[in-house]
């Protein structure tokens, strides 16, 4: 599976930002074209933090699998979530977890100050997204990304 993160704290515009690039309210399929690919393709697209919405690695990779696509764009909060460190831990845990079940992290974009300890060749941070336009946050990732 190919994945695709926005890492921020609260009030980062992560969401508006998986909204702008996808056109997805909360949780679904979308064909995204990407510049290096002669067909458009099939992502599951979630807004929410995974920690926030109480979604365990498990049941991320569940939900995924179902949705049948090749690619996922989701987003993690930095930290994990206060009253359950374990279940729903820091981004840099999910991101382990996801890479030990064979998904390949093709971008990363750190909204705000604090990517969590997340390592990943495609990182970039967005320092300037909690008060930037959405929409060049969003015109920005989306190169950073190679959707078109």
């Amino acid at each position: 599976m190919d994945a695709y993160i926005l890492i921020g704290n609260a009030n980062t515009r992560k969401t508006s930002v998986v909204r702008s690039l996808t056109g997805c309210f909360n949780r679904s399929v979308r064909d995204i074209q990407l510049q290096s690919g002669k067909r458009p393709q099939r992502f599951y697209a979630r807004v929410g933090t995974l920690q926030l919405t109480r979604t365990s690695v498990e049941e991320f990779v569940q939900e995924v699998n179902r949705a049948r696509c090749e690619a996922v764009v989701f987003c993690l909060s930095p930290t994990a979530h206060k009253t359950d460190l374990e279940e729903y831990p820091d981004a840099q845990a999910y991101v382990s977890a996801l890479r030990e079940r064979g998904w390949r992290i093709k971008g990363v974009a750190v909204l705000g100050q604090d990517g969590g300890g997340v390592r990943a060749t495609n990182l970039r941070q967005y320092t300037q997204a909690p008060t930037a336009p959405v929409n060049v946050t969003a015109r920005d990732v989306r190169a950073q990304f190679g959707w078109v």
